[in-house]
C-alpha cells in the first residue's frame, strides 16, 4: 500500500464509501464529490481493467471505451503489479453474480 495516500482525509473519505448502502446512494454520494468527467473517467478505467482481465487487446479496449492507450497502460500496469485490489473486486463481483 502506498503510504503517501495513507491519511486520514483518505480513511475518513473511505469510511464514508463504506457505509453506502446501494446503487442510488452510491450515484448521490458521489454525484456531489466528483465531478462528471472525474466520476467518468474512474469507471472508464474500471472498464478499461476488466477488459484486461479478459485479456481484450489495447485496439479492442480503445474501441469500446474511448480510453487513449497511455491510460490503458497505466491500468494495465496496475493490475499486473498493483496491490492486487482489481483482483479482489472483480473475484467478489464474481461470486455475487446469479
Amino acid at each position: 500500500m502506498n503510504k503517501k495516500i495513507k491519511t486520514d482525509a483518505v480513511d475518513f473519505l473511505f469510511d464514508a464509501i463504506l457505509c453506502l448502502k446501494n446503487r442510488e446512494e452510491c450515484y448521490g454520494f458521489f454525484e456531489d464529490l466528483c465531478t462528471v468527467n472525474e466520476l467518468l473517467s474512474l469507471s472508464q478505467r474500471f472498464e478499461v481493467a476488466a477488459m484486461l482481465k479478459k485479456r481484450r487487446t489495447y485496439l479492442e479496449i480503445a474501441e469500446k471505451t474511448g480510453a487513449s492507450t497511455a491510460t490503458i497502460s497505466r491500468v494495465n500496469r496496475s493490475v499486473n503489479y498493483g496491490n492486487d485490489g482489481y483482483d479482489m473486486v472483480f473475484s467478489r463481483m464474481e461470486k455475487d453474480e446469479p
